[in-house]
C-alpha cells in the first residue's frame, strides 16, 4: 500500500528513482556506467567503451538502452548506428543526491556528521 501522505526524500519521485537504480542492478550495466562516468562529458565510442568493459555487440546496445531509457546515459547516433555514448551527469548526481541529501536527518543535533567518506 503506497503511503500518499510520506513526504518524499528529494525532488525524485520515488518511483523514478527506483527505476533508475533498477537500471543499475546489473554488474555489466554499472561497469558501463562507471567507464561513461570515468570518459568525461565528450563520452567514448561504441567500440572504445565495449574495450574498456569488455562488454561488446548487442549484450553491450542492450546495457546502453537500459541506461539511455533511465536517463543516466546518452548516445549519438550516425544513421542507424550509435557512435558515441557518454554518462548523463545530471541525472547521476540528482540519483545521488536522491539518497544523500537526507543524509544524517533523524540523527540527534549533536551526533550528524556529514562527512562520511
Amino acid at each position: 500500500m503506497k503511503n500518499e501522505s510520506a513526504p518524499r526524500l528529494h525532488d525524485m519521485p520515488l518511483e523514478i528513482a527506483a527505476s533508475k537504480f533498477a537500471a543499475l542492478g546489473s554488474e555489466q550495466r554499472l561497469s558501463v556506467l562507471r567507464a561513461l562516468v570515468r570518459a568525461g562529458p565528450e563520452g567514448l565510442s561504441i567500440g572504445e567503451l565495449g574495450a574498456r568493459t569488455g562488454v561488446t555487440g548487442s549484450t553491450l546496445t542492450h546495457h546502453m538502452r537500459i541506461l539511455t531509457q533511465a536517463g543516466l546515459a546518452t548516445q549519438a547516433k550516425q544513421g542507424r548506428s550509435v557512435i558515441c555514448a557518454a554518462a548523463a551527469y545530471d541525472e547521476v548526481r540528482e540519483l545521488s543526491n536522491f539518497l544523500l541529501t537526507q543524509c544524517c536527518a533523524d540523527c540527534p543535533p549533536g551526533q550528524r556528521n556529514h562527512d562520511h567518506g
